[in-house]
């Protein structure tokens, strides 16, 4: 018989192009993922894949799972959202903050899909850059905070999205670009590039440079992505950002990335929510939304494993 499951399988694997990505996107080992596949593949007594191409090509058969697939799996989450409002009743507000310069790049494509989705929500987006947006989350000014800093709050939990890494832009002519990766002390003599926010918001001083007691030559601020990576390609300094939102300029060569320390640097993204709010269908929905949306449009960024479940405080 075919599950759901076997169909979502299909999907991810055909998404990420490798057993190892479909198995971290679907919170599975990949043991269990190739067990699940040869489990349908007895069932229905022939091949899906071949096994030995990278991206694995799918048979006949295969085709034909993934054509089932994609028009019963949007029917099914059609019917859960509907399911949903009918037993939640009227929806709510939905206002929106983040803490990251740039989740724009994928956030509000998230909130186009799910408007179309949840109309009758009320929605609305600010940036929490010049004020604290976690102690308005508790006093239920907003109802969600884009944020890579959980803090213990009364009634708060942290939903996480995605795992990514944090990484150092430099020009392509840099003195670092031969490097694997970059230390502290190779920043010391470094103009450092940032979003205009404190210190204690940025990962490349809190996790990287004040541990190793190091501090870069000087700090130069820009509002926008684009204009720090314009700043990094005509020399004028370096920059840490997320991997994510560096990936069109490096396939255009315009900067080069490197990893901070021979591990990297990662962090994860959460949605931080209210307890009473959590099991708001409307609000499951735009978290489900939000993580399909990231993985549809974000290179370089990993799944949370299933280990590292919802931080409750």
């Amino acid at each position: 018989m075919i599950e759901l499951r076997h169909l979502k399988t299909l999907m991810a694997l055909r998404d990420t192009g490798s057993l190892v990505d479909a198995a971290d996107r679907l919170f599975l080992t990949q043991s269990a993922l190739s067990h699940q596949l040869k489990d349908l593949e007895d069932r229905l007594n022939c091949s899906l894949f071949i096994r030995k191409t990278k991206p694995p090509r799918f048979t006949s058969a295969g085709r034909r799972l993934l054509a089932l697939a994609d028009e019963i799996i949007p029917m099914c989450k059609l019917a859960e959202r509907d399911i949903g409002r009918l037993a939640g009743g009227e929806a709510g507000r939905l206002h929106i903050c983040i803490e990251c310069h740039s989740c724009y790049q994928w956030l509000l494509p998230c909130i186009d899909k799910y408007r179309s989705n949840w109309p009758e929500v009320e929605l609305d987006l600010t940036g929490g850059f010049n004020f604290a947006p976690l102690p308005a989350l508790v006093r239920g000014d907003l109802d969600l905070v884009i944020t890579s800093d959980p803090i213990t709050l009364p009634g708060i939990r942290y939903v996480p999205l995605f795992r990514y890494e944090a990484m150092l832009a430099i020009d392509p002519h840099h003195a670092l670009v031969n490097q694997p990766w970059v230390n502290a002390e190779d920043i010391a003599n470094q103009v450092m590039i940032t979003y205009p926010v404190e210190r204690d918001r940025l990962d490349v001083f809190t996790k990287f440079l004040e541990p190793n007691d190091v501090e870069p030559q000087a700090v130069r601020t820009a509002e926008l992505t684009p204009m720090m990576v314009q700043l990094v390609a005509s020399g004028r300094g370096v920059a840490c950002l997320p991997n994510w939102s560096l990936a069109e300029y490096l396939d255009s060569e315009t900067i080069v990335a490197k990893k901070l320390g021979e591990q990297g640097l990662w962090s994860t993204l959460y949605a931080a929510i209210r307890d009473d709010q959590s099991d708001s269908p409307f609000m499951q929905d735009f978290l489900t939304t939000a993580n399909e949306t990231c993985f549809e449009n974000l290179k370089g960024i990993r799944s949370v494993h299933s280990e590292e479940a919802t931080l409750k405080t």
